[in-house]
């Protein structure tokens, strides 16, 4: 089974990305922002489509998150580049 989180060691320290995974059957997306190297959970992800077995993934707070391989729809996962703060002159 795929239910088991990432270990801190295959997170990548201090890069945030934002998971979006659509369900079959659901209006809405689930949005995850997480550390996890993003490579390990879209392999987590389609592991769990082919077998149909559930995945946990965990956010940046530590929160975890079931998704039911069989009704997964899409998963698309992006990175997010720190914001800069200042003025463009």
């Amino acid at each position: 089974m795929n239910s088991t989180p990432v270990s801190a060691g295959e997170r990548r320290e201090g890069q945030v990305m934002e998971i979006r995974i659509g369900i079959q059957h659901s209006p809405r997306e689930l949005v995850i922002e997480s550390d996890e190297n993003a490579e390990a959970v879209l392999e987590r992800l389609g592991a769990a489509v082919a077998d149909g077995s559930p995945v946990t993934l965990v956010d940046d707070k530590g929160k975890k998150v079931l998704i039911p391989g069989a009704k997964l729809a899409y998963a698309e996962v992006s990175t997010e580049e720190p914001r800069r703060v200042g003025f463009l002159g």
